[in-house]
This record gives C-alpha cells, sequence and structure tokens, in this order.
C-alpha cells in the first residue's frame, strides 16, 4: 500500500512544504496549515498525490479540490489489479482514473462531461504518461458514451448527490444528482451498467454519509439484482461510503 516514509497513509506538512516552498504563507506560528484557504489546499493535496502516490496533478481553477487520500481508500476497497475498468466522470484531475492505472494496473476508459474539465484532465494524463483513454460524455452516463458491446470489470464513479442546485465549491454539473434525494445519477448508472459488467463485474460509487440517499441508491442496486456492500471509511474528518455492487 502506497504510504509516506513513516508507514502513514498522510503527508506532514513539513515534508509538503518541501515540495512546494508557496505553502510557507499558509501556514500559522504553530505550523498549522491554513485548509479554509483553497490555494493551500490545492498546493497541499498536490504534495500529497506526488510524495505518496507518484502522480503530478493539476487542479482546476473551478473545479473541486479531490483529496487524493480519501480517493484511494475507497479504491483500495474494490478495485482489483490488472482489471478493465471504467470511470464516470473523471473530473478536471482524473485523480482516480490516474490511480487505477498507476497504482493498479487497470487498462483505463474514463469519462467526463464538462468540456473545460475534459481538456484539464486530458492534460493530467498526458502529464502523468498514462494511456487512459478519455471519452466526452455528452451529457450521457454509459449508453451512447461508450461503445455497445464493450465489457468492465469494474464501473466506477464519484458520483453527483445533491437532489438540487446548491451553494458551495462544487459546480451544478458536479453536484446534482437529482431524485428525490440526489439518488436520480447513481440510480441510471446502475441501470445502464449491467449491459457493460462482464459476469461477476461490480459498480462501485463513493457517496457522502447521507443516510437518504445510500438507502435509495441500496434499494435500486437490489431491485437490479446487485450484490450490495456499504463499507463506509473516514477520510480525514469525514465519513464516505463505499457502495459496491456486483452482478451474478
Amino acid at each position: 500500500m502506497p504510504a509516506w516514509k513513516d508507514g502513514r497513509l498522510g503527508l506532514p506538512v513539513r515534508e509538503a512544504v518541501k515540495l512546494f516552498p508557496e505553502l510557507e504563507e499558509y501556514l500559522d506560528g504553530r505550523g498549522r496549515l491554513d485548509l479554509s484557504n483553497r490555494r493551500a489546499r490545492i498546493l497541499y493535496n498536490r504534495a500529497v498525490a506526488r510524495a505518496i502516490f507518484g502522480l503530478d496533478i493539476e487542479y482546476h481553477p473551478r473545479g473541486l479540490v479531490t483529496t487524493p487520500i480519501s480517493r484511494y481508500l475507497f479504491m483500495r476497497i474494490f478495485l482489483r489489479d490488472g482489471e478493465r475498468v471504467l470511470e464516470i466522470g473523471t473530473g478536471h484531475t482524473a485523480l482516480m482514473a490516474l490511480m487505477a492505472e498507476k497504482l493498479f494496473g487497470c487498462d483505463v476508459t474514463a469519462t467526463e462531461l464538462d468540456e473545460g474539465f475534459f481538456e484539464h484532465a486530458r492534460k493530467n494524463i498526458k502529464r502523468n504518461n498514462a494511456r487512459i483513454r478519455l471519452l466526452k460524455s455528452g451529457g450521457g452516463i454509459i449508453k451512447g458514451v461508450v461503445p455497445e458491446g464493450e465489457r468492465f470489470d469494474v464501473i466506477f464513479s464519484a458520483p453527483p448527490y445533491y437532489e438540487a442546485p446548491t451553494r458551495g465549491v462544487l459546480t451544478e454539473k458536479e453536484a446534482v444528482g437529482g431524485g428525490k434525494y440526489g439518488e436520480g445519477f447513481s440510480v441510471r448508472l446502475l441501470r445502464e451498467a449491467l449491459e457493460y459488467l462482464r459476469p461477476g463485474g461490480r459498480v462501485a460509487l463513493f457517496l457522502p454519509h447521507k443516510e437518504p440517499l445510500i438507502r435509495a441508491v441500496v434499494e435500486e442496486g437490489k431491485e437490479r439484482g446487485y450484490k450490495v456492500r456499504d463499507v463506509r471509511f473516514k477520510a480525514g474528518t469525514r465519513w464516505r461510503h463505499g457502495l459496491v455492487l456486483e452482478v451474478p
């Protein structure tokens, strides 16, 4: 498992500053990092991606500052080495797609809807010398985006999960899943995935600790014949869910 040299999955701030000296201006008198500042979060997470995972990541000016450690904790729940995988909505960092290829040796296809994020993801893929196939989704999820007849061992996503637009750091395209609890996007993904998974294949969803949302997605999965496993894990101070839904 990737880890910092002390054996733990994390990076001391002092080590991050060595990689990005600009972080120094965001430290208080006790050496603590001001993570309320977007620029500080970006620099710190770039340092984590580089030091622990060996990835060179650039963040889009208006994109979510995704944390490498939370994504890795999610991926190790469901991913096996050398699998053929599809990520739905790789975002501007292409972080999980890159981890799937670089850390797990997977054959990766990834999709992205937003034009600006697509180009940013493409640059991150190129920057890391990855061979990820990147597809523009054009508003679709799987059908009409991925060629018919293709099959994958795993289809995974950090799907949008709000029921309506909300203020905050997420853009509307990133955030709004629709439905009563924000489950609409995830439900549609589960339905479409059945035609693109190999026998024994899996859908994996990275979701927040939002009980009505989790319940709605789990119920849909069971109704569609998936075997459902809900793995709750803590990333920083927040609880997250890795929903793993397996077909027979």
